[in-house]
C-alpha cells in the first residue's frame, strides 16, 4: 500500500535528477534508498520505461567498463511536468503541514 502512495513521489524524484544530469537506473535505486524508498530493478526500470513512453524523459545507451546503460535526461514535457508537480507539492505542504 505504501509503494502506491509513494509511486507519485519518485516519479518526481527521477524527474528533478533527471533534470539535472543524465540518470541512470541502478543510480537512482541507490539515491532513492537514501531516501527512503527500498525499490529495486522490477520497479524502477519500469517507472523509467513508462516516463520515457510518456515523453517525459528520453534515453540513450551508453557502455561502461563492458556493460550497457541506459541514461535517461528530462525532456521539455518531462520539465514542464516537473514545474507543475513542484506547485502541487508546495500547495500540499502547505495544506497539510
Amino acid at each position: 500500500m505504501i509503494r502506491d502512495f509513494f509511486i507519485g513521489f519518485i516519479k518526481i524524484h527521477i524527474l528533478y535528477h533527471a533534470s539535472e544530469n543524465a540518470i541512470c537506473g541502478i543510480e537512482m535505486i541507490k539515491e532513492l534508498k537514501r531516501h527512503g524508498y527500498p525499490i529495486g530493478p522490477g520497479t524502477i526500470y519500469p517507472t523509467l520505461h513508462s516516463l520515457e513512453i510518456r515523453g517525459y524523459l528520453k534515453s540513450k545507451e551508453v557502455v561502461i567498463n563492458g556493460k550497457r546503460r541506459k541514461y535517461y535526461e528530462i525532456t521539455g514535457k518531462g520539465f514542464k511536468m516537473l514545474e507543475k508537480s513542484k506547485e502541487k507539492i508546495g500547495e500540499l505542504v502547505e495544506e497539510v503541514l
